[in-house]
């Protein structure tokens, strides 16, 4: 069965496109992001793909994607600690190779200990480059 909110509004005429890499920025939540397939570089509907980087010793603030699903491969680096849950709670180590679900509206922090950038490709169900993130600092110093 279709689920007719993913298909094209209108099939004819829409082809394949090309999306050369794209410079980086710093998202809100400290994360480095480089956009792919987005909303404004190919007018994507439903689908954000990108490369997003942990430099070394950095932490992302305290944050949830409010209604966004997010999905990640871990490309290279050392382990790194994603710590989540409503008190940011359980702590997972992911390990290059490993991927990564994050729920919509799960508060999580991610933690790089180690001396080498941690790499993701990841992708997520909104098209936004910049997405709706929530900062929550009310968390931030719950972990270490």
């Amino acid at each position: 069965m279709k689920n007719e909110a993913t298909q094209p509004k209108n099939p004819h005429g829409l082809t394949a496109k090309v999306v050369r890499g794209s410079g980086s920025y710093v998202a809100e939540q400290g994360s480095v992001y480089r956009s792919g397939v987005s909303a404004q570089s190919v007018g994507s509907s439903i689908l954000w793909l990108g490369m997003i980087s942990l430099p070394a010793g950095r932490r992302t603030k305290a944050h949830r994607h409010e209604g966004h699903e997010t999905a990640l491969l871990m490309t290279a680096g050392q382990e790194i600690e994603i710590w989540s849950g409503s008190e940011l709670e359980q702590c997972e180590l992911v390990h290059a190779g490993d991927y990564l679900f994050i729920p919509a509206g799960v508060p999580h922090v991610a933690v790089n200990r180690s001396t080498e950038s941690a790499e993701f490709l990841g992708a997520r169900n909104d098209p936004a480059a910049n997405e709706s993130v929530v900062l929550m600092p009310e968390l931030d110093n719950i972990v270490p």
